[in-house]
C-alpha cells in the first residue's frame, strides 16, 4: 500500500512539473504602443494631431487606410476611417509593446484565451496579434522592430504615451485578464469623491506606463450605455501625454496659436495631485497633458509605484 501511495504522489507530482513546463512564459510587456481610433473628418484629424499636438504623421504598416500619429519610435494614435455602424464609438483597439509577439500569442493560446491563429506581420518589420478582453474590447499586442524608425516631431507636446484609458464596467472581471493573466501591477486608483470608484490605474509589468479603468456605474456588463454622449464616451476613452510641467506645455501652445478646436479653459489638478490639461480630437478623442510626478497630495489612495519618466 505503502509502495503504491508514492507512486502515485510521485505520478502527481510529475504531471504538474510537466504541465508547468509545457506552459510558456509570459514575454514582457514594455509598455503602451498606441491607442487606435477612428475619424469622421480626416482632413480635421490630421489637423489636430499634427499641428495642434505636433506628433510626425506616418503611414499605417497594419492598415493601408490608417494613418500613424506618432510621438516616438515606439508610440502612437492610429486613426482609421469611420466605419459603418460604429455609432458614437471612436475607440477601435488598445495595443501594449511586448518582447515576443508569437510568444505573448502562444502563452494566451495555453492559458485557454481565444487568439487568432498567427501573428500579422508589417512591413515596417513589426508583428502583432490582436485578442477581446473580458468585457469584448480589443487588444493589441505588438511586437516593434528590431530597429524602430527615429522620429522627427521637432514640435511635439510630449513624447511620452504614458497612459491610457478605456471604458470599463466591471473591474473584478476586467482584472481576470489584466490582473490575473497578463500580470498588471496597482499604481492608484479614485473616484470623483471620496467614498466613490471611477477610476483604477495599473501598470504595464515590465514598465511604468499604465492603463485606467474608466468606470461606469450602470447595470449594463460591456458595450455602450445607451444614456452616454459621444462627448462623455471620449472623456472616458482616451490617451495621456507625460509632461515635466504641463502648465510649460500649456504656455507653449498658447504661445504657438495652437489652441484651437475643443480644450480645456486652463490647466488644473486632478484628484490624483498631478497638473493636467486636457484636448479633443474632432470626434471627441480625449487627450490629457499629465505631469508625470504629483504636486499634491492624491485623494483616495497612495500611490504604489514609481512614475513613468520622460
Amino acid at each position: 500500500m505503502h509502495s503504491r501511495l508514492l507512486a502515485a504522489a510521485f505520478l502527481v507530482a510529475f504531471t504538474a512539473a510537466a504541465t508547468a513546463q509545457t506552459t510558456p512564459a509570459r514575454p514582457k510587456i514594455t509598455g503602451i504602443s498606441h491607442l487606435a481610433v477612428y475619424t469622421s473628418d480626416p482632413a480635421a484629424t490630421d489637423h489636430y494631431y499634427r499641428e495642434i499636438i505636433g506628433a510626425a504623421k506616418l503611414p499605417d504598416p497594419e492598415n493601408p487606410r490608417g494613418v500613424r500619429y506618432a510621438f516616438n519610435a515606439t508610440q502612437f494614435v492610429e486613426v482609421l476611417p469611420l466605419p459603418p455602424g460604429a455609432g458614437i464609438n471612436r475607440l477601435d483597439h488598445t495595443a501594449y509593446n511586448t518582447s515576443d509577439a508569437e510568444g505573448m500569442r502562444k502563452y494566451l493560446s495555453a492559458k485557454a484565451w481565444k487568439t487568432p491563429a498567427k501573428v500579422e506581420k508589417g512591413a515596417d518589420g513589426s508583428r502583432w496579434f490582436t485578442v477581446l478582453d473580458p468585457e469584448g474590447n480589443k487588444v493589441e499586442f505588438v511586437e516593434p522592430p528590431r530597429l524602430p524608425q527615429e522620429i522627427a516631431a521637432p514640435s511635439v507636446i510630449g513624447r511620452h504615451l504614458m497612459h491610457i484609458g478605456i471604458m470599463v464596467h466591471s473591474r473584478a472581471v476586467e482584472d481576470t485578464f489584466y490582473r490575473d493573466l497578463l500580470g498588471f501591477r496597482p499604481y492608484w486608483f479614485g473616484g470623483m469623491k471620496e467614498d466613490r470608484l471611477d477610476w483604477v490605474s495599473q501598470q504595464t509589468p515590465d514598465s511604468h506606463d499604465w492603463m485606467e479603468y474608466m468606470l461606469v456605474h450602470d447595470t449594463a456588463t460591456s458595450g455602450i450605455p445607451a444614456t452616454i454622449s459621444l462627448h462623455d464616451l471620449g472623456v472616458l476613452d482616451h490617451l495621456s501625454i507625460g509632461e515635466d510641467s504641463v502648465l510649460t506645455a500649456y504656455k507653449t501652445l498658447e504661445a504657438g496659436n495652437r489652441l484651437t478646436g475643443v480644450h480645456d479653459a486652463h490647466t488644473q489638478i486632478g484628484r490624483d495631485g498631478k497638473g493636467q490639461f486636457n484636448l479633443y480630437d474632432p470626434d471627441g478623442i480625449r487627450l490629457e497633458l499629465m505631469n508625470f510626478h504629483a504636486s499634491e497630495k492624491p485623494c483616495c489612495s497612495p500611490f504604489t509605484a514609481d512614475d513613468p519618466a520622460e
